[in-house]
């Protein structure tokens, strides 16, 4: 029985032998990398379009002037001016002082009170006490022509005394 232990171990050593080889770790196949992908292509995004400049539009032209000055008040039976018509005054100074060549009409008025005569020669006064006022402001009086209208034509009623004042006055105006 010996020998059946010893081939049976020679038998077993034989085998472990003849199977480590295959024990033995394989080489690994690396299998080739995948070929790259085609790029996907995306729509190319257009560049934005180049931003404009905006040209800022030309500023406004200067407002027309205002020649048209109408509320210049005098008390009754009255050529001197009245202290709240200096502002509106002042202010047609102004816009005449703008432009040295235009000419301007002093148009006296007066309310329905007195001679017709009386209220001419009134009228009259009042449209020259206007004219010293813009000559003292700068204004050229050769710019300026005064003609008075008396009672003849009347802004407002002549029947009770809020018609009347309205009525004593001067108007200037763009000739």
């Amino acid at each position: 029985m010996k020998s059946f232990k010893q081939y049976g171990s020679m038998l077993l050593i034989a085998a472990s032998v003849a199977a480590l080889p295959a024990c033995k770790s394989k080489k690994a196949v690396v299998a080739p990398p995948p070929p790259p992908k085609p790029p996907v292509e995306t729509p190319a995004t257009p560049p934005p379009p180049p931003v404009k400049e905006e040209t800022p539009a030309p500023p406004p032209p200067p407002a027309a002037p205002n020649y048209n000055f109408s509320n210049i008040q005098f008390e009754f039976n009255s050529g001197i001016l009245k202290t709240d018509s200096y502002a509106l005054l002042d202010k047609a100074v102004a816009e005449m002082k703008k432009d040295e060549t235009v000419t301007f009409k002093l148009d006296g008025h007066s309310s329905a009170e007195g001679t017709e005569k009386h209220n001419m020669d009134l009228s009259v006064e009042r449209a020259n006490s206007v004219k010293t006022y813009l000559t003292n402001s700068g204004i050229s009086a050769d710019r300026l022509t005064v003609k008075g209208f008396g009672e003849s034509k009347p802004i407002s009623n002549n029947t009770d005394e809020a018609g009347r004042v309205l009525n004593r006055r001067v108007e200037i105006k763009k000739q």
